[in-house]
């Protein structure tokens, strides 16, 4: 069975973290293994924007890699990219990094209560999409695939965590 490395960027919550793991082995039926924490310093984050740069993150991830195979960094900072004011995530498939940020996946964010149990959902369909992009996944069209782009956040909660039957049937000729 082939691994994938979870890393955190700088702490998040180990039982969240071992959840995770369980439920995308489940998905994958690859092993995931919960790496030691990647520190990024404050003096990363934009200070204009209080944002990491996306590219900054990736080139930290690669420089740590903690051995061969796909890695699936999470933090908690935002997350911009050169086009982009914000974004959940990306990945890279030639380099086999896949970075999720849990920030705008928060119900607080967005001001209501907090919700442990929407975020956990919310981080597990944006890390299936974008372990689905980092194995050459493009995205779908239909609306409850996982790999539909997510304009807001209502489309992420509109997904299912799975693949639909097309992209699920790419994904096994990719992964194999």
């Amino acid at each position: 069975m082939s691994r994938i490395h979870i890393v955190p960027i700088n702490e998040i919550d180990p039982t969240f973290l071992s959840r995770l793991a369980l439920c995308l082995e489940e998905r994958f039926l690859y092993e995931f293994a919960v790496e030691k924490s990647l520190t990024l310093p404050a003096s990363s984050i934009n200070p204009t924007r209080k944002q990491f740069f996306l590219n900054t993150v990736v080139s930290r991830v690669q420089a740590t890699r903690p051995g061969p195979g796909y890695v699936l960094a999470l933090t908690h900072f935002d997350l911009y990219k050169t086009s982009h004011n914000f974004i959940f995530g990306d990945a890279n498939e030639h380099e086999q990094v896949a970075v999720v940020s849990l920030h705008r996946l928060r119900t607080d964010f967005y001001g209501d209560e907090p919700d442990g149990n929407a975020l956990f959902q919310r981080t597990l369909k944006e890390c299936v999409h974008e372990l689905g992009h980092a194995f050459g996944l493009k995205h779908c069209y239909n609306a409850r695939c996982v790999m539909y782009f997510s304009n807001s956040i209502y489309d992420t909660d509109n997904k299912l965590s799975y693949f639909c039957e097309g992209c699920d049937r790419r994904s096994r000729t990719k992964t194999q």
